[in-house]
Formats: structure tokens, C-alpha cells, sequence
């Protein structure tokens, strides 16, 4: 039996075309400024941060990126799937960043809110969001005192609500006897507000009366309580301003613990401030 002509019988195997197109041959150019530009605008995009103007930032920057990604797919008639794909990014950042803008211009605030949020709420990282949310819990308005006028009677006036002074001076006694000042930015009645649980009643201790045309914001205690309740981060940001501010009280009193012999004379106002500020730090540390 002669032996098979492979040769003749040519069982050579062709090899199967490859799954997806091998490059032929390399561009001699780069691609077009608009593709290195689109590049560097999604990186310099993804390097935003938090909070509205951080979002602002990256949707603003990937808005544009995209833009120039989708000029340059259009330029190419092989990339139709490239020119869509980021046509549709192009446009759903476009609408982000639109939605940003219109809730940064509906968050805007009056002249006295912007100097109390730059004051007390920035520099904590309150958002506008939640700083919106805790202007409209004092319905927005700015009390008044006149020169004089008394903002609360010693043994008289309920604790019934939560102030901050704008603008003004005013002058705290307590039996006739001078304390000190609360100055533009402070709680006019942080003590007493955190002597008492949401339940309780009281009374205050000590009398503030106005030293000049004074203007502040008050917040009822049953509105703001039901705001600490639906955002407990708010709860924990008054938490830390209200026990910041009656820790800064008492350092205004520690000058006056000590009569001109060098005994120390403390009053019962001072005593209570003291023990009030005792558990307030330590309830502080717990909560945050």
C-alpha cells in the first residue's frame, strides 16, 4: 500500500480571521487637541469634592469634557457609537449641573442668616441644605430689641425658645449684680436652653436687657425639637455651639470668682453655669 500525498491532498488548515479588527497600521499623528482636552477636563472634573460647590465643580467640568469628547466623535463618521455615548454623558451632566445651580439660587438667605451661617455654621461644615432647613424652623424673621427694652426678667420670663444676638449689645445681672456682656453671635440664652430637658419648664435665673438697638433670631423650643428629631446631625452641630457658647460664659465669669482679697466668691449663677457646662462637655464627647 503506497503511503497518502499529503502534498496532493493539500491539508493545509487556513487559520480563522481573528475575532475583532488588528490595527493595520499606527496613525502617524496624535489625535486632535479636542480629545487631549476633553481628557484633561474629566480629570481635573473627577478631582471635585463634596457639598454643593464641590458637585458644582465636578458637573461643571465634566459637562465641558464631555462636550469636547462628543465634538471630536462627530468628527469621525466610524465613531457613531463613541459620538452617542457621550452625547448622552454630555447631557446628563448638563442637567445635573443646571439642577445644582437652580437649588444654590433657591438657597439663598438674607443679609443677617448669610453673617450668622459665615459666623457659627461654616466653619463646622453645615451645609446649606441643613443650614436651609434650620432657618426655616425660626420662620425666618429678625427680632428686635430697642435701647432698654428687656429680652428677660429675672424670675419672670419662660424658657421657652433659643436665641442668637446679630447686631448690639447686651447686659446680663443677676440680684442687681453685673455678670457680663453677650456680644453679636452669641447665644443670649444658652444656659438656661440646655438646663432643661425637652419636657421641662423653667424660668430664667438672670435678666438681659438691651445696652443698644439690638436684633437676633429665635427658635421656638417645640420647632426646633422636632427638627433635632427628623436630623440628628443638626441636633449634634447645636449640641457643640450651645455648650461651646456656655463654656465661653463661664471663662468671662472666672475673673469675678475672685473678690479684691483673693478669696474665691462664687455665685450661684456661676455655680450653675459650672455644673451646666460640666455635663454638657461630657454629653459633647459622647454624642460626637
Amino acid at each position: 500500500m503506497e503511503p497518502p500525498d499529503f502534498e496532493a491532498m493539500n491539508l493545509t488548515v487556513k487559520p480563522a480571521p481573528p475575532a475583532f479588527p488588528l490595527c493595520g497600521e499606527w496613525k502617524e499623528a496624535a489625535e486632535g487637541s479636542l480629545f487631549h482636552l476633553a481628557n484633561i477636563l474629566l480629570f481635573l472634573g473627577f478631582m471635585g469634592g463634596s457639598g454643593f460647590y464641590g458637585h458644582l465643580y465636578l458637573f461643571t467640568f465634566l459637562t465641558v469634557g464631555f462636550f469636547c469628547s462628543t465634538v471630536w466623535a462627530w468628527s469621525d463618521p466610524c465613531t457613531t457609537d463613541t459620538f452617542l455615548w457621550n452625547f448622552a454623558l454630555f447631557g446628563a451632566c448638563l442637567t445635573q449641573a443646571l439642577y445644582i445651580v437652580y437649588k444654590l439660587r433657591s438657597l439663598t438667605f438674607d443679609k443677617d442668616f448669610e453673617e450668622l451661617y459665615n459666623c457659627m455654621f461654616k466653619r463646622l461644615g453645615v451645609s446649606l441644605t441643613h443650614f436651609g432647613k434650620i432657618v426655616t424652623s425660626s420662620d425666618g424673621v429678625v427680632h428686635t430689641l430697642e435701647k432698654g427694652q428687656f429680652f428677660a426678667v429675672e424670675g419672670k420670663t419662660a424658657i421657652d425658645k433659643l436665641s442668637v444676638l446679630l447686631s448690639g449689645r447686651v447686659h446680663v445681672t443677676v440680684n442687681g449684680e453685673f455678670l457680663h456682656y453677650i456680644y453679636p453671635f452669641q447665644f443670649l440664652d444658652s444656659p438656661e436652653w440646655d438646663s432643661l430637658r425637652p419636657s421641662e419648664e423653667g424660668i430664667f435665673q438672670v435678666t438681659l436687657h438691651a445696652d443698644d438697638q439690638c436684633r437676633y433670631i429665635a427658635w421656638r423650643r417645640k420647632k426646633l425639637y422636632l427638627l433635632f428629631a427628623k436630623h440628628r446631625y443638626i441636633a449634634r452641630i447645636f449640641a457643640l455651639i450651645v455648650r461651646s457658647d456656655i463654656s465661653e460664659k463661664v471663662y468671662s465669669l472666672s475673673d469675678k470668682a475672685f473678690d479684691r482679697a483673693g478669696h474665691l466668691h462664687t455665685p450661684i449663677i456661676l455655680q450653675k453655669y459650672h455644673s451646666v457646662v460640666k455635663q454638657s462637655l461630657c454629653f459633647c464627647l459622647i454624642s460626637l
